[in-house]
């Protein structure tokens, strides 16, 4: 209410969508709504689209306004922190397909991203608690400092503490467009953005086994970091001390840190090899040579299966 009454105080016309809540949603189906109500209204090339919500209402709304006449402007205004620490920021729009998450989409960049961490004290602690791993994910692949201070500051967090949660917004904003400025649409030889997805080939692979909405997207890449960390020492690149500071620090801002019962082995491994970064059916993980340091790396299916009976038993 605040944003239409302020855009119609200057004068501006007004067409409002609301789309069901939950990744299950995030469809072409929605999209279509969103062109079929943009058409109703005549929505030319000068037309704006605000995406006010969480991530998949960001993920939607830039997609609809990158292919929408081929492409008209478009406002981010993320109200979950997982969508002001992470999907607000960096171009990356989409919609889901039933055989694999945000495999249609484009890079598209907003004309501006407004994160109001007021907001955040409307969201349930499960919405709190998924958004921080998105945070948590940022220290461990560029900056242990920052991971060195979420471990001293996640009690304050989980409380929404307003200093300690607008650090840590602008801060996971500052190192996540640090990255992107580096690789915008993930085409560099060193694959520099990928990195953003540490955790995120685990947790996407939780997502579609267990079905969307299970657990929410934050959730399964806390768990799925915890993976992450621990194929990096079943590869020598990290040690154990390192795991554990990972997992305790998922642990404590109230993420899973457990392999969810209803997902095999081979489901998982299935639904990993229509991964984006699978190239020519080897998979690729995102892995640590310790805390706040990266990379991209190819692992055989065998080792993969390794490490997912590990954490099973």
């Amino acid at each position: 209410e605040p944003i239409i009454s302020a855009l119609q105080g200057i004068g501006k016309s007004l067409t409002v969508v609301v789309l069901p809540d939950g990744e299950a949603y995030k469809t072409a189906a929605q999209l279509d709504t969103i062109y079929t109500a943009m058409l109703q209204a005549r929505c030319d090339r000068k037309a704006v689209i605000v995406a006010l919500g969480g991530g998949v209402v960001g993920d939607v709304a830039g997609y609809a306004a990158a292919t929408y006449m081929r492409g008209i402007a478009f406002v981010q205004v993320p109200t979950t922190l997982l969508a002001q620490v992470d999907s607000s920021v960096g171009g990356k729009t989409a919609v889901n397909h039933p055989l694999g998450k945000n495999m249609i989409g484009a890079f598209y960049q907003p004309q501006a991203v407004l994160a109001d961490a007021s907001v955040l004290r409307t969201l349930p602690p499960r919405e709190v608690a998924a958004g921080l791993a998105e945070v948590i994910k940022y220290s461990c692949i560029v900056d242990a400092t920052f991971f060195d201070w979420l471990e001293n500051n996640i009690d304050a967090l989980n409380k929404l503490d307003p200093v300690a949660i607008s650090h840590a917004v602008q801060r996971s904003c500052e190192l996540k467009a640090d990255v992107v400025a580096l690789d915008e649409t993930e085409s560099s030889a060193l694959n520099i953005r990928a990195l953003l997805n540490f955790g995120h080939t685990f947790g996407h692979a939780f997502e579609h086994v267990l079905g969307y909405g299970t657990w929410l997207h934050g959730e399964a890449v806390g768990y799925g970091m915890v993976c992450a960390a621990t194929l990096s020492q079943t590869l020598g690149l990290i040690d154990q001390s390192q795991v554990q500071r990972i997992t305790a620090l998922v642990a404590a801002a109230q993420l899973p840190t457990r392999w969810p019962a209803q997902v095999s082995i081979d489901a998982a491994i299935a639904a990993m090899k229509i991964d984006k970064k699978t190239e020519h059916g080897s998979l690729k993980f995102i892995v640590l040579d310790g805390i706040g340091k990266s990379h991209v790396r190819a692992v055989d299916e065998a080792i993969v299966r390794q490490v997912m009976a590990q954490l099973q038993a």
